[in-house]
């Protein structure tokens, strides 16, 4: 059997970075940045007033307490450039403060005084006090989003801020997903008849993917013919697909049909079987128009696994994005495992009250229990050779997906 890590460089071999397209920054959420973002603008453009208050002039002097000044304007949050070179203005949040003046004083430092209109200070006020300086968040031509960033609703409020009306990102590798099996009811409301089951392969993969950074674009249930699966790919290479997924029907069983579906699209299986669990039937193979195809067993945990390390690694190279880091966590408590194949384990991150990781492998790992995929927050790599492992042993960590660092809950120790 092959060693994942072998597996994992036949397969990025066969993957290159997608181009790139201009994209409007409103639609970017999830998208993978291929090009750093200069700033071609300050923020904040012009000096303006961190509150409601009143705006004065001083240099470099403290205006002392007890001082009086004439109110001579009004400035609210939109009103253009005014000369302000005297007197007080009162000024509201946000509000450019006027040419000439340097500080502003809280509404709840004055006094106000009529008859002339003027202002006491109840507090002496500095220069610079209670104004945002334009350039302060970012001067122009700082560079303010670096290149591979996975776009976040953060980011979109930056670039809105600074009128970035595109960006420049991978394009989405587009992907068709397949279920295979007559067993499968895809109507959650549909009742079972005996012998079938519902179908969580498809619902699963219909979330992970796009989080993934790819775009599903075809997805089917396929029983279990060789013509119906061949004409499911064909529907699914019409649409756009490039990366092909099936689920189920490439283990040594009767109706185990996808090799013989595969040889009838003219495809090159590039390997069969990985030493791993859960999922150690993964098939790979590439179609004579460049397609791609993971065929994953069918079980949900061996779905879930092979989608997270093998097939999200494909992804990602196609996004243009450097190979995924792992965290190094100690165990919360012993491991035992058999020797001869590398684990994938459904796990859970916590962090106790002093601040310190840990991880814990969770009860059921079998591929066909789908409740502690729910429970997890992480999953827990184990090389073949790693047998007994003992709490605080150090472990590779990664989250759900690729884009997703792992996450972590509060411990209950």
């Amino acid at each position: 059997m092959l060693e994942p890590a072998e597996a994992l460089r036949i397969i990025l071999e066969r993957c290159a970075p997608l181009p790139v397209e201009t994209c409007r920054t409103v639609d970017a959420m999830g998208r993978v940045l291929r090009h750093p973002i200069a700033s071609t603008s300050a923020l904040p453009p012009f000096d303006n007033s961190a509150m409601d208050g009143y705006a004065l002039g001083g240099g470099a002097g403290i205006l002392p307490a007890g001082s009086e000044w004439p109110v001579v304007g009004e400035q609210a949050a939109g009103d253009g450039v005014r000369d302000g070179a005297r007197g007080a203005w009162e000024i509201m949040t946000g509000a450019r403060v006027p040419d000439g003046l340097d500080r502003v004083i809280p509404v709840e430092q004055i006094e106000r005084l009529d008859s002339p209109a003027r202002v006491r200070l109840l507090a002496e006020v500095a220069a610079g006090q209670n104004v945002r300086m334009a350039g302060s968040d970012v001067a122009a031509g700082d560079v303010v989003v670096a290149k591979d960033t996975v776009l976040g609703p953060q980011h979109l409020m930056l670039l809105a801020a600074l009128g970035v009306a595109t960006v420049q990102t991978s394009v989405r590798p587009r992907v068709a997903a397949f279920c295979t099996g007559r067993e499968l009811v895809d109507d959650p409301a549909a009742p079972l008849t005996p012998g079938l089951i519902r179908n969580s392969n498809g619902p699963f993969m219909a979330a992970r993917i796009p989080r993934a950074g790819a775009e599903l674009v075809h997805a089917e249930t396929v029983g279990d013919e060789v013509d119906a699966f061949v004409a499911a790919a064909d529907r699914a290479r019409e649409a756009g697909a490039r990366v092909l997924i099936s689920t189920g029907a490439v283990s040594m069983g009767r109706y185990d049909f996808v090799p013989a579906a595969l040889e009838r699209l003219g495809a090159e299986v590039l390997f069969h079987k990985v030493a791993i669990r859960p999922g150690k039937p993964l098939l790979f193979a590439q179609l004579p128009d460049g397609t791609l195809f993971f065929g994953l067993p069918g079980n949900p945990i061996a779905v879930a696994a092979g989608l997270r390390f093998f097939v999200e690694p494909a992804l990602r190279a196609m996004l243009g994005l450097p190979r995924e880091r792992t965290w190094r966590v100690p165990l919360a408590a012993a491991f035992a495992k058999k020797p001869r194949l590398h684990f994938y384990l459904k796990s859970r991150l916590a962090i106790d009250a002093q601040g310190q990781l840990a991880v814990t492998v969770l009860p059921g790992q079998e591929s066909y229990r789908i409740r502690p995929l729910a429970d997890a927050n992480a999953w827990v790599t184990v090389p073949a050779d790693a047998m007994e492992l003992a709490a605080g042993t150090l472990v590779d960590v990664r989250g759900l997906g690729h884009l997703e660092s792992p996450q972590w809950a509060w411990s209950e120790a």
